[in-house]
């Protein structure tokens, strides 16, 4: 089951999100409430596992709560204005729902977030990699060690205590944290663009505005890491 908590200023879209949340069997329904620090203690205190989150509130804006939150649970975010989308995935929401919100939209929604909690590792051991050389690593899934060739990297998604590593053939999943996997990488090669993704410099296809292009993968720049990013480019420029 999935904690779920709803924090909206609106009593109709409380409702709303109250009922899609009842016609999903794998959702549990904590409070919906009005009151963004009423939810914000429950989730400090580990009650909640995933929450829709208003972004305009007049207490304390879903940005703001996102922030002190500092990925503690799940947040997918309401919002009538798609603008804030970007910031949200600054801050690693799994979606944004778009107001008025349909119950299919809802649904997908909900669904990145069972297929991420399905793709954690459970029960691993130690988290491991090992750098042998500049031309591979191996790190420790599930069920086994597994090699990785540097030149495969497409790019690396940090999600909580796991990390996906995609290559152009698979996904890895292996439980370590963003900051182990890029003091790992040669920097040279890897570079590390927001708080969620490190890319590999050769892959990247094309560059627009805060977005890098790999493959059919969007990524954006965080604000963290836009300046040296682009200097880095520069740099590589004829």
């Amino acid at each position: 089951m999935i904690r779920c908590l709803v924090v909206d200023d609106e009593p109709l879209a409380l409702d709303i999100l109250t009922d899609y949340i009842a016609k999903v069997p794998q959702l549990e329904l904590v409070l919906a409430t009005t009151s963004a620090f009423e939810a914000l203690e429950l989730v400090q205190n580990d009650k909640a596992d995933l929450v829709f989150l208003d972004v305009q509130m007049p207490e304390l804006t879903g940005i703001q709560f996102l922030k002190i939150i500092n990925g503690k649970c799940d947040v997918i975010l309401t919002t009538a204005y798609p603008q804030y989308a970007l910031d949200g995935y600054d801050l690693d929401v799994v979606d944004y729902l778009l107001k008025p919100i349909a119950f299919d939209r809802f649904y997908k929604a909900v669904q990145k977030v069972q297929q991420a909690a399905a793709a954690a590792p459970q029960g691993a051991a130690e988290p491991l990699i090992i750098q042998n050389s500049n031309d591979f690593i191996f790190v420790k899934t599930e069920h086994k060690i597994q090699k990785i060739y540097l030149n495969d990297i497409l790019y690396i998604e940090g999600l909580k205590d796991y990390i996906s590593i995609f290559t152009a053939d698979e996904r890895i999943i292996t439980l370590q944290n963003m900051k182990k996997m890029e003091e790992v990488l040669p920097s040279g090669r890897f570079i590390r663009v927001h708080k969620s993704y490190i890319i590999a410099l050769d892959k990247i296809e094309s560059i627009e505005r805060s977005r890098i292009i790999i493959g059919e993968k969007v990524i954006p720049i965080g604000d963290t890491y836009r300046d040296y990013f682009f200097k880095l480019i520069e740099n590589k420029n004829i």
